[in-house]
């Protein structure tokens, strides 16, 4: 009898684990963060281009300069001047525009200014008490740009050759321009003449005034109507009486 062998299992082959690949992780970008500008120290030196500031100044010199050597002849000469003139009579509107703009409204209304028999009473007593040399109102209409002088008074009294005389209100006397805008703003201006720029001014200057106050008619803001003008031979000690006092006047001469 034969007996087969049975063969013996092998005991099964254990495998090792499998290596897992571990997973790639997106790298995170760190936010930059931006340093605050270095303060600039006190006593660092601060640098100022001026070459642009230069060569404008220098364009401007060249251009004066050209503008010189064209003026040949005295037509050339009345033609600059001329348009000087007008230029700055334009610019000086443009930049008062608000101003006369609303003293035009207000003026259009009504007349304040009284007539002038109801005038003389009160120049004679504003140029009493003041010691002045000369008075001298004058009516306005901003909307023409023209005055009309009302009545006059120097050291002998009324004097009747400015009467009804016809100018205009701003000229190309800087001064004067001026002193029309700060009454038109309620205030009364005083300074000296420094040049005769028509008839009523040589009229003044040949009384011996040489220092001028000018308020207007009536003297509140935006309402112009004309103005006084009160001549010294000298300017006053104390402005703020000759002020007081020219307001009271003016006042007095408005309806």
């Amino acid at each position: 009898m034969v007996i087969k062998k049975t063969p013996a299992k092998k005991p099964p082959v254990k495998k090792p684990p499998a290596k897992k690949t571990p997973a790639k992780k997106t790298p995170v970008k760190k936010a930059s963060v931006k340093k605050p500008p270095a303060k600039q120290s006190a006593n660092s030196p601060i640098v100022i281009d001026v070459s642009s500031t230069t060569k404008s100044a220098s364009s401007m010199l060249d251009k004066a300069i050209d503008l010189i050597k064209w003026v040949d002849t005295p037509f050339k000469l009345f033609e600059v001047i001329l348009l000087a003139s007008v230029f700055f009579f334009g610019y000086f509107a443009w930049d008062s525009r608000t101003v006369i703009l609303n003293a035009i409204t207000q003026g259009s209304k009504v007349t304040n200014l009284k007539e002038v028999n109801h005038l003389i009473p009160v120049a004679a007593s504003l140029q009493k008490d003041l010691e002045a040399v000369s008075v001298v109102i004058h009516k306005a209409t901003l909307a023409v740009n023209t005055r009309t002088t009302m009545l006059s008074f120097g050291p002998k009294g009324r004097d009747n050759s400015l009467d009804g005389l016809n100018s205009s209100l701003f000229n190309k006397d800087p001064i004067r321009n001026a002193a029309i805008i700060g009454m038109l703003n309620g205030e009364v201006v005083c300074n000296k003449l420094e040049a005769t720029a028509g008839k009523t001014s040589e009229w003044e200057t040949k009384q011996g005034a040489t220092f001028f106050c000018r308020g207007g008619i009536p003297p509140e803001i935006g309402d112009f109507d004309g103005y006084v003008s009160v001549g010294f031979k000298t300017e006053p000690a104390d402005l703020s009486v000759i002020k007081t006092r020219i307001n009271l006047a003016t006042a007095e001469m408005s309806q």
